[in-house]
């Protein structure tokens, strides 16, 4: 159990963020589920959004408050560090990691802009994916692997891997749903 949840609580559950780099254009979505236990709470929440004047793609899952904090440090580091998203992560991550208040937020963050796609995590991690494929939250694996399945069909852009890949994700995972957000950068 988390250190930070009482013991009883069902905690929040329920985020797949899908994002895909292919033929020069990067497409990244979110399924708009909020679960609290077995119900459901919401059903159109938008877990991705452009940051950085646009030119960044950010999706959360975890803890709805701890991701805008996350997503607010974010923008404020594309701030100081503007177009260089992968100084902009490892910056967060510094400060993720060692201050004491942002070491117990519970989220997690996929990033990309044009040129780049990076998974965020509070331990300190900021990865690049292999493949241009990058699925978090709790359909997250069903998402990447059926988008890793599609993402070298010829024919296929990126915008229609994810919505068929997080389609899988849907119909696999119960804290996943088909309200789909999706923000492109080409």
């Amino acid at each position: 159990m988390d250190e930070h949840r009482r013991p009883g609580d069902p905690g929040w559950h329920g985020t797949t963020i899908l994002c895909v780099r292919k033929d020069g254009t990067v497409a990244m979505a979110g399924d708009g589920q909020v679960s609290l236990g077995q119900t459901v709470v919401k059903g159109n929440a938008r877990k991705v959004r452009r940051i950085g004047g646009g030119a960044v793609l950010a999706g959360f899952a975890g803890a709805t408050a701890d991701a805008f904090t996350l997503l607010e440090r974010l923008e404020a580091k594309l701030e100081r560090f503007p177009g260089q998203l992968e100084r902009a992560c490892v910056d967060l991550a510094k400060d993720w990691r060692t201050d004491r208040y942002l070491r117990r937020l519970e989220a997690m963050m996929a990033v990309a802009d044009k040129g780049r796609s990076f998974i965020l995590t509070g331990n300190g991690d900021v990865l690049e994916p292999e493949h241009g494929v990058i699925g978090i939250g709790s359909g997250g694996n069903y998402a990447l692997a059926a988008a890793r399945a599609l993402v070298d069909q010829p024919g296929v852009d990126a915008e229609t891997v994810v919505r068929r890949a997080m389609a899988i994700a849907g119909d696999i995972c119960v804290y996943t749903n088909g309200q789909l957000t999706i923000e492109i950068i080409e």
